[in-house]
């Protein structure tokens, strides 16, 4: 075996690549050069057009047979934004911090599980990355091509470890061990343009979509599980085509999202709100997009190795969560148990995101402590 990695200096190299969504190339070779040496057979392949692609997807595999633990996660990250001090690709590290895009969100969770395996010698079982450039995007030519990819050649995974910043306040108080579902719809109303001075030659759409507004807003969607909480409905964007003030504006149009629980079904949801805009606002046309539904892993094998680990290294017993937002978790569970467990999260997508060192150095052990425990 090569010598060990050290992870704060691999997610440097990683943080250094500007990988926006979706992402190709540098930051892949990176992580290939890495893994590579470590006895990974490393399968890249790139798909897609814009605006939701070329993406880059890779999947590397050490070992065969049982058991099989795979380890999922994303290359890509959001736009840096202005108002960093300093270049957000620079990964410098200052007072013990690790700062730049995808510090936190999640190039260093990957750079720590790749420095875990790299002090574990090859032995029984399988041992695989599943790693996207699209998981920031609308994940077309992700994570889904990757379980494509999987199922064509019939590999399946036992268990997958994601490593998203999951941890709140101090890293392993917090395991997320499922999501809620998420769906964006888009609610338009006709009108016909014209001058405000003239109404009667006009037909202004923004009163009927207020009136669907109003309708979708006074929903109760549902009171929640013990596992997930109530299922929330909200208004991201109301839009026209002019902002002339003397206008009557050919249409309008409403954003929303919901984020379910698992007693709601994407496609329902959408009906449902396809029918209160055709009552409120008739000729309304809604446009919808699933990004995913609720699930939720039920207790075992994978929950048990996770929450000994993060005991044994840090004192601290989890908090087994759904909170948050979603993740490719939502695609990976069709293949086998899935948990999520990586970073505190406080500066994720963030302006200044960043990661403690000793946080980085922490949770590599514990991802060595969770391999380890399952290749037994």
């Amino acid at each position: 075996m090569p010598s060990p990695i050290d992870p704060v200096a691999l997610a440097q190299q990683l943080i250094r690549c500007d990988s926006v969504t979706p992402a190709r190339g540098e930051v892949f070779d990176v992580l290939e050069s890495a893994l590579e040496p470590l006895g990974f057979t490393v399968h890249r392949w790139v798909m897609g057009e814009p605006p939701d692609g070329p993406t880059e997807n890779m999947v590397a595999i050490r070992g065969d047979g049982s058991p099989h633990f795979g380890f999922a996660g994303h290359l890509d990250v959001v736009p840096a934004g202005e108002g960093w001090n300093g270049d957000p690709f620079a990964a410098e590290i200052h007072d013990g911090v690790l700062i730049g895009r995808g510090a936190n969100d999640m190039k260093s969770a990957i750079a720590s599980y790749v420095a875990a395996i790299s002090r574990i010698d090859p032995g029984a079982g399988t041992l695989s990355l599943l790693i996207t450039g699209d998981e920031e995007g609308y994940s077309v030519y992700g994570t889904p091509r990757i379980i494509d990819w999987l199922n064509e050649r019939q590999i399946r995974p036992d268990m997958i470890l994601i490593g998203e910043p999951t941890s709140v306040t101090r890293l392993g108080d917090t395991v997320k061990i499922g999501r809620r579902g998420s769906v964006n719809m888009w609610i338009e109303t006709p009108g016909v343009q014209g001058h405000v001075a003239y109404p009667e030659r006009g037909k202004n759409p923004v009163p009927p979509l207020a009136r669907v507004i109003a309708a979708l807003d006074s929903l109760h969607l549902d009171d929640g599980t013990d596992q997930f909480p109530p299922s929330n409905l909200e208004f991201t964007s109301i839009s026209t085509p002019t902002n002339a003030s003397n206008v009557i504006p050919g249409s309008a149009t409403a954003l929303l999202n919901i984020r379910f629980n698992n007693l709601q079904r994407g496609a329902d949801l959408v009906k449902m709100v396809e029918e209160i805009a055709e009552r409120e606002a008739p000729g309304a046309k809604v446009r919808a997009r699933i990004s995913g539904e609720a699930f939720l892993t039920p207790p075992g094998r994978l929950y048990d190795v996770i929450v000994e680990a993060i005991e044994e290294e840090t004192g601290l017993t989890p908090d087994l969560s759904t909170s948050g937002g979603t993740s490719d978790g939502r695609f990976l569970i069709q293949l086998c148990p899935v948990v999520d467990f990586g970073l505190p999260n406080a500066t994720m997508h963030k302006i200044g995101e960043c990661a403690a060192v000793e946080d980085i150095r922490a949770l590599s052990r514990i991802y060595e402590r969770i391999v380890r425990k399952v290749l037994g």
